[in-house]
């Protein structure tokens, strides 16, 4: 990886860490969506990366926000998404490049079409969901993840729409990620998948992501919890993008 790349790589890693901090989420969708566009590195050991990534914001989110962490939606949501998580992993090895295209489509315009929704009422429900919507959108977050390395986008929609306290949101859904991200990662060593010589340089993007979430917690923006709502729709809306853009170009190609 030559020092332009690295850079690139730094900035992006920090900006990602910065907004996955603020809203709990984002973190994929900003470094994936940036390495694609700069070509710094191949997609499967982006992919890899975010994993590793995911995994130190969490930790030092955590260290001192655990107690934020929604218990009971926690637990609905992290079992069936770690196990779906593992079934979209094989059912990955099973499709064909079209079929995964075609998922790719349909969820993103889903996704994009629930953000537009959200943006235009940003306040949250007046009573919690029932146990079993978590449940659901855990396992369909869990096989988004298992998929295509992009769990975020039904949790952030489901979790932002409850009555929570923004705290408690971005708490929970950090603590979701990062225990994918731990069960993805692992997952692709025991797999001999994961990726060698030149990729490990890309882990010098750790200390932009311990900086940048540091900077998140200690100086956040002075941002009102609508407007937040907000930021957290919009980027929910680019995910969703990110998804059907390249399905649709690459299904339009082979067509």
């Amino acid at each position: 990886m030559d020092p332009v790349n690295i850079v690139a790589l730094l900035l992006l890693a920090g900006l990602a860490a910065y907004m996955q901090t603020l809203t709990g989420f984002a973190l994929g969708l900003i470094m994936m969506g940036g390495i694609a566009l700069a070509s710094i590195m191949p997609i499967n050991e982006a992919a890899i990366l975010v994993s590793f990534l995911t995994i130190i914001n969490a930790v030092q989110v955590l260290a001192k926000g655990w107690r934020d962490i929604a218990k009971r939606e926690f637990t609905l949501i992290i079992i069936p998404s770690l196990f779906f998580l593992l079934v979209g992993y094989w059912l990955l090895g099973l499709l064909l490049g079209s079929s995964v295209n075609w998922l790719k489509l349909v969820l993103g315009i889903f996704i994009v079409i629930s953000s537009i929704q959200l943006l235009m009422k940003p306040t949250p429900l007046e009573k919690r969901s029932s146990a079993g919507s978590f449940v659901f959108f855990g396992s369909l977050a869990g096989l988004m993840g298992g998929l295509f390395s992009t769990a975020g986008p039904p949790l952030v929609y489901h979790l932002y729409r409850q009555p929570l306290r923004l705290a408690v949101i971005r708490e929970t859904l950090v603590a979701i990620f990062g225990l994918n991200a731990l069960l993805r990662l692992g997952t692709v060593t025991f797999t001999g998948q994961m990726p060698s010589g030149g990729f490990w340089w890309s882990l010098l993007a750790i200390p932009a992501v311990i900086m940048c979430t540091y900077l998140a917690r200690r100086f956040p923006p002075p941002l009102s919890p609508v407007a937040l709502r907000r930021l957290a729709f919009v980027l929910l809306f680019l995910s969703g993008a990110s998804l059907v853009i390249p399905a649709f170009f690459t299904l339009v190609a082979v067509n």
